[in-house]
């Protein structure tokens, strides 16, 4: 069986009562984006609560299409379809066979009719088409058995324009299109957890930039690029990020030189946190968004996650908060981040992080030790603002 449509559907959007249209459309431009990528040419369109994927042409990589289709945020189901023209019911029963036939090779299931007919001037109510196609479906195959309450194949019609037939649901990401809840700053680094964080933040139609914090030469150019090839699999799902390379070596080693070991990674991550929020402002993002979870190591407790929010003027998202670490890792492995996070390639958190670091800092203290920097530390923020590398991953908009 050749499939040459789909019906797209979603789930929150339908609760957007007025401003549904809106979310619909993002959900269209989202959807003609990911599959730009895909071999074939398509047409995507919306009528009447629908969105529908038509293939225009003659080939098309199927397998492709579908899994670029499940990285669209904002879908919930994606169902391979069979559109006929109108032809008459006798057609339509005959068709309806050829496809259970086609696409169910064994025939030991229960299924149900589900008729749904949008063109009121068919002849033929629901009603009757369900129990009319049950009936033929039977003498076509003895085996199969009706099931109205939990049935193994649901066999849906649709009577519009023209006749669409689907029982096929291939589960979507979910979530809301990217793009209609404003726009965010993810900290991304090497690990496992910030990729996650955008991935989830992304789900909920907020877009994504990145700045990355990189430590030449106690980093190499490889720690580089597996923050950049973490940022590529990222943006299959969220669309094109722009990553801001920050070079913060100067800037570490100086907290390193005038600040206490044991509160290195507090100071350190409080200026990162300053200078993400720097580039967001300029850039029109709306908040900051990071991978921590409560607990999980010493700058993330509760004491060490308020001392680094006391730097920030805007919100800061903070996805994972209460997953525990095989959760996070579950949902890497699920979108393709996990390897290239657990490859042996340390970044500059990990190279100045101390032996023995606060897990209770006290935000006054920190600031009095922070006084410790002088003036030169504002001169070092200024010069790595100024000399960032934005690189473009995922293509261009």
């Amino acid at each position: 069986m050749v499939f040459k449509a789909f019906l797209i559907k979603y789930a929150e959007i339908g609760v957007k009562g007025k401003n549904r249209g809106i979310f619909e459309d993002a959900l269209v431009r989202q959807i003609r984006y990911a599959l730009k990528r895909c071999e074939g040419q398509f047409a995507v369109h919306r009528t009447r609560g629908r969105i529908y994927v038509d293939v225009l042409s003659e080939e098309y990589d199927y397998d492709e299409t579908v899994e670029h289709l499940k990285k669209v945020f904002g879908i919930a189901d994606i169902c391979p379809m069979v559109q006929v023209e109108d032809e008459g019911f006798d057609k339509l029963c005959g068709t309806l066979v050829q496809y259970m036939d086609e696409v169910y090779e064994d025939k030991h299931l229960t299924f149900k009719v589900n008729a749904r007919r949008a063109r009121k001037n068919y002849p033929l109510d629901s009603m009757t088409i369900n129990g009319e196609v049950g009936g033929v479906l039977l003498n076509a195959f003895p085996e199969m058995k009706v099931d109205v309450h939990k049935p193994d194949v649901m066999l849906h019609i649709e009577i519009r324009e023209k006749i669409y037939i689907y029982s096929i649901e291939i589960p979507g990401p979910g979530g809301m299109p990217v793009g209609t809840n404003g726009k965010g700053m993810l900290l991304l680094s090497g690990g496992i957890d910030s990729p996650v964080a955008g991935y989830m933040i992304a789900k909920r139609g907020v877009k994504i930039d990145a700045v990355y914090f990189h430590a030449p030469p106690y980093t190499s150019e490889r720690a580089k690029q597996k923050v950049v090839d973490l940022a590529k699999q990222v943006a299959k799902y969220s669309g094109p990020i722009y990553l801001h390379v920050v070079n913060f070596t100067d800037i570490q080693l100086h907290i390193y030189e005038k600040c206490p070991h044991d509160e290195l990674t507090i100071i350190m991550r409080r200026y990162m946190m300053r200078i993400a929020e720097r580039i967001a402002a300029d850039t029109e993002c709306l908040g900051l968004i990071t991978g921590e979870s409560i607990g999980q190591v010493a700058s993330q407790t509760m004491q060490s996650l308020a001392a680094t929010n006391e730097v920030c003027t805007m919100p800061v998202y903070r996805p994972l908060i209460g997953m525990d670490k095989q959760e996070i890792i579950d949902i890497s492995e699920k979108i393709g981040t996990y390897e290239t996070s657990i490859l042996p390639f340390e970044d500059c958190c990990t190279i100045f992080v101390a032996k023995h670091p606060v897990t209770k800092p006290n935000v006054n203290v920190i600031r009095k030790h922070e006084r410790f920097l002088g003036e030169e530390i504002e001169g070092l923020v200024e010069t790595a603002l100024a000399t960032k590398e934005m690189v473009i991953v995922g293509g261009e908009e």
